[in-house]
């Protein structure tokens, strides 16, 4: 009797956007169009070398090869879009280039004008202020919590949004970010109901949670939560290359997509990367592959582990959920006693080689990512262990400056108006009382240390350590 032997079938997951490069570069063509290296033929030879033929071969863009075009989105790239959609649970994706950025800028040139007002998230990224001095709407400041003893920004609370719908009845929009960038997570139910309560749209920049939608052990993806926009950004954590984003319209929003899509041509390069935008689509795809789902299970296993070890240590601690917030299990946030988190993250790197996300003035920011291997975490337990052990401290210094902004902004000017007002520069410690002429944000993670028509303050200035001048007003 022969033992059946049973096969596992395997689906394959479609990604149009790569099995039309694929169908390109196994058909090459005589090429007199852009990109001018002529499938890197034009290029140095050392940087072919580096990079590989092949990569070269399939860096082209739209138009071309039968590959579509971007916006609006044709052929093989509309309907990685329209796959992309489905997978997140939209009624509308977008494909981004130049990262979740421009997915910020567009929502801000295409749905809020000169003079209305926005309530924002003091801890938003830059990209979000910059949308606003283009389209010339206000901020309106929600200040979340403060962990203090982290040094870090927390949740937002739904009060302090209804707050501020209650006393402003010209709040042309609520926009916030979810989660911080080291991991916090607010109640966006609570907060999209309130929205929905003074009938304003809640746009959500989502950008380090878009793997959420993926896995149930992971936080619920503010598109189910009642949402009507959400950016995300795949290439921090989703597995696309730099500067490569989507920007989901949820499906019962109201917004118009016909807006926000006329923005993104505006903003748009119009020679997109078909590699970046393949990528989008390799990354949505494998991520809703069976190999996806087993990295992604092995990075939460991964960030269990490393978190259970760190529990273990006495000088070394890791921000772990609270009453009022939950935390992404994937970004591990840790401190150690007696070392400033810039100095903690100079040990690893100088004595261990380990590179981590960043480090600010507490702790650093450690991610899971479905690219790491359990040995790279049992590695970093082992080296985490020799600093828990060691005498680190001794060595400790402080420093003059801050690296996580966490002032309240005094506006005088809106942000446009100081933006386009003549400027002047002076030396950073003649700043004190003038105004700020531009955005100054360090990234990562981009959060705004002074913002044009912002008030400089002698609480400034340690956070601009770096910084020999200031653009000012006249």
């Amino acid at each position: 009797m022969l033992n059946k032997i049973k096969r596992k079938i395997y689906t394959k997951v479609k990604a149009p956007i790569v099995d039309a490069l694929k169908t390109a570069y196994h058909n090459p063509t005589y090429q007199f169009h852009i990109p001018g290296h002529t499938k890197g033929l034009g290029t140095l030879p050392d940087f072919r070398n580096l990079v590989g033929k092949k990569a070269l071969m399939v860096d082209t863009t739209d138009e071309f090869d039968n590959l579509g075009t971007l916006t609006p989105a044709t052929g093989p790239i509309k309907e990685a879009e329209e796959l992309a959609a489905q997978a997140f649970g939209a009624k509308k994706t977008f494909f981004l280039l130049n990262g979740s950025t421009v997915g910020n800028l567009a929502i801000a040139m295409g749905l809020t004008r000169k003079g209305q007002k926005v309530i924002v998230n003091r801890n938003c990224h830059r990209s979000i202020l910059t949308g606003l001095i283009i389209s010339g709407a206000d901020p309106l400041w929600v200040i979340p919590n403060k962990l203090e003893n982290w040094g870090i920004w927390g949740n937002i609370d739904a009060a302090s949004v209804e707050e501020l719908l209650a006393a402003n009845d010209d709040v042309s929009m609520v926009w916030i970010t979810n989660p911080t960038y080291e991991g916090v997570v607010s109640d966006i139910a609570s907060i999209a109901k309130v929205c929905k309560k003074y009938n304003v749209p809640l746009i959500v920049d989502e950008a380090h949670g878009c793997l959420w939608n993926f896995n149930e052990k992971l936080p619920t993806t503010s598109l189910k939560l009642g949402a009507d926009i959400v950016v995300h950004s795949l290439h921090k954590t989703g597995g696309s290359m730099s500067q490569s984003s989507m920007l989901h319209i949820a499906e019962d929003s109201t917004i118009s997509a016909e807006d926000v899509e006329r923005a993104l041509m505006l903003l748009h390069t119009t020679s997109p990367s078909l590699m970046l935008l393949g990528s989008l689509d390799a990354a949505r795809a494998n991520l809703q592959s069976e190999r996806g789902q087993k990295q992604l299970s092995r990075a939460i296993a991964n960030a269990k582990y490393l978190r259970s070890e760190i529990d273990k240590m006495e000088t070394i601690h890791q921000l772990k959920a609270d009453f009022g917030f939950k935390t992404d299990i994937t970004k591990v946030f840790i401190k150690a006693d007696g070392l400033s988190g810039k100095r903690l993250e100079y040990i690893l790197e100088a004595d261990f080689g380990i590179e981590v996300e960043s480090a600010s003035d507490e702790g650093i920011l450690i991610l899971c990512n479905i690219g790491n291997k359990r040995s790279d975490f049992e590695y970093l337990v082992k080296c985490l262990k020799k600093i828990d052990e060691s005498k680190y401290q001794d060595i400790y210094y402080l420093e003059n400056k801050k690296h996580m902004p966490m002032l309240t902004p005094i506006i005088k000017k809106s942000l446009r108006d100081a933006y386009f007002s003549e400027k002047e520069i002076i030396p950073k410690e003649q700043a004190v009382g003038r105004l700020s002429g531009e955005v100054v944000a360090e990234c990562p993670p981009g959060i705004s240390i002074l913002l044009p028509g912002e008030l400089i303050t002698e609480a400034h200035l340690p956070y601009l350590a770096d910084y020999d001048v200031i653009e000012v007003l006249k």
